[in-house]
């Protein structure tokens, strides 16, 4: 039996690959194919699609932007069941998609990117994945999001506890939480929408928070059946309505440019606390010392109110540690549990998840080095020194007040225009001028100054220095002028070594070739 035959890896040529099947690899995936670019795969780490939306399935798991603005604008829906949906309405929007546009057969599952090298021989990028497969493709796209892996709290003794511990991001259904002493660390985004589901099955349920979140009333009307069939026959009146919730979730943005807006709404916001919070004690734990909008706002009709419940208790105090049996806070009270959830959302940094993630460009750029400040890129999209790599939701393109699909959507339009500018300057890459990317961050810095932002909180959007690289501190329809045609002026373009090389070795097989002679592999 040959064994160097059978271990000879899996090697694929493609002109895309994608990394991610969430939202944005998916819609890039689609609009490649609308373009007429078919030669592309995406490259999956887990069994199925859907991202955030396939892992995110804890008890009350909803979308905080309304269902007609967080799906694509070219696959419209028009039976959304709620002004929110919940997960898995989100989920099922999201495999109708692919099986619609028959994406299935483009996706590796099981495939998590390990590494991504430039090859300045080929112009091509060489991806390989913990599957053990090799993509070599001229443009790659990183499409893996920035909440997709889970962030674990770093505290004394975490792992000696012999109950249950479970993040919200990997929600344990088969665990029954009825009568169960259970502590929830957090009070982000999903613990806000998990804790009121489940305080009324617990025995006792001790949210530790660290710092309180602005929380606003959440819109939980239902689509009667007259407005989605009216959606359907209509198609203008769904696009009317999409353009409403748009221009709502945009002037939202007024009191975040604006503190002293938002200082207003901050008022109204303590009467509500105060009105659905029966305790004064309480209500002074759970109101912000913070500028209103500095931190993500979050949505619930039932968080407060959850605090009423005799069985629920607001730790404000800090952990010390854990014992096998439960949790020890500073003023040196154990509380015995059961269960602890980890509501402690993700590691947003990319400095952080990437850590063991080779990914080299050009003279041998790494974004270790590259990003050792403050992850930055061109709009997001392009970083310098990485030729035909684009990012999908990249440095300051998050945002805090509108749907992100409509951020997706520019730059998946933006890197199209991209690939066609390499095919029709007859050239192998595409690569941002490092001082066009300067330029880019020094408005984000100039925009940043004088919003809530810029108040003093410490959030997600920044990094452990306090950079708020997160966050596109303008309108989103400024984002969208802004990258609807690419600035050739803004990039510089190569040809690949490989074109000096004659015969067969120049085709795509050979190309191939070369590259798995490379690594030591039989022809």
């Amino acid at each position: 039996m040959n064994t160097a035959h059978a271990a000879r890896p899996v090697v694929h040529q493609v002109e895309v690959a994608i990394a991610g099947a969430g939202f944005g690899g998916l819609a890039m995936a689609i609009q490649l194919q609308k373009h007429g670019i078919h030669d592309f795969l995406i490259l999956e780490k887990a069994g199925e699609v859907g991202g955030a939306w396939r892992d995110n399935h804890y008890p009350g798991a909803a979308c905080d932007v309304q269902s007609h603005m967080y799906s694509y604008s070219f696959e419209k829906k028009s039976d959304w069941t709620k002004r929110y949906a919940p997960w898995h309405e989100i989920q099922q929007y999201i495999l109708d998609t692919v099986k619609k546009h028959n994406l299935r057969p483009k996706i590796h599952f099981n495939q998590e990117v390990v590494s991504a090298v430039f090859n300045e021989g080929t112009g091509r990028w060489v991806i390989k994945t913990a599957g053990g497969e090799t993509i070599m493709a001229r443009h790659w796209v990183l499409a893996s999001g920035p909440l997709h892996v889970p962030a674990f709290p770093d505290i004394k003794g975490l792992d000696t506890f012999q109950g249950k511990v479970m993040h919200s991001a990997q929600w344990d259904h088969g665990y029954d939480l009825k009568g169960k002493r259970v502590a929830s660390l957090g009070t982000g985004g999903s613990a806000i929408q998990y804790v009121p589901e489940i305080a009324p099955k617990v025995g006792k349920l001790h949210v530790f928070q660290r710092t309180p979140a602005w929380v606003i009333p959440r819109d939980e009307r239902s689509y009667s059946g007259l407005r989605k069939a009216m959606f359907k026959a209509l198609p203008f009146t769904q696009t009317l309505h999409r353009w409403r919730c748009y221009w709502t979730n945009e002037s939202r943005l007024w009191p975040i440019l604006n503190p002293w807006m938002a200082r207003i709404g901050e008022g109204l916001l303590k009467k509500f606390i105060a009105y659905q919070v029966k305790d004064p004690a309480l209500v002074k734990k759970l109101t912000p010392d913070y500028t209103l909008g500095c931190k993500r706002i979050l949505i619930s009709n039932k968080w407060y109110p959850a605090f009423n419940r005799p069985n629920v208790e607001l730790v404000t105090d800090a952990i010390s540690h854990f014992t096998e049996t439960g949790i020890v806070t500073k003023d040196g009270r154990e509380r015995k549990l059961d269960c602890v959830i980890l509501g402690t959302g993700f590691v947003v940094d990319p400095r952080i998840y990437m850590k063991s993630f080779e990914l080299r460009g050009l003279n041998g750029h790494t974004v270790q080095e590259d990003w050792k400040v403050s992850p930055t890129s061109y709009y997001g999209i392009t970083t310098a020194n990485y030729p035909n790599m684009y990012q999908l939701v990249g440095p300051h393109t998050g945002l805090g007040h509108n749907s992100i699909i409509f951020m997706i959507e520019a730059q998946v339009n933006y890197i199209i225009e991209c690939i066609k500018l390499v095919k029709r300057k007859n050239a192998d890459w595409i690569d941002v001028k490092p001082q066009a990317m300067q330029r880019f961050l020094g408005e984000m810095t100039q925009s940043l100054k004088g919003t809530v932002w810029s108040s003093g909180c410490k959030s997600w959007y920044q990094t452990a220095d306090g950079i708020n690289f997160a966050i596109w501190p303008k309108s989103t329809w400024r984002y969208w002028l802004e990258t609807r045609s690419v600035k050739e002026a803004d990039y510089v373009f190569g040809k690949c070594k490989a074109h000096a090389v004659t015969g067969a070795m120049g085709t795509p097989a050979g190309l191939a070739g070369q590259a798995m002679a490379r690594m030591g592999q039989p022809r």
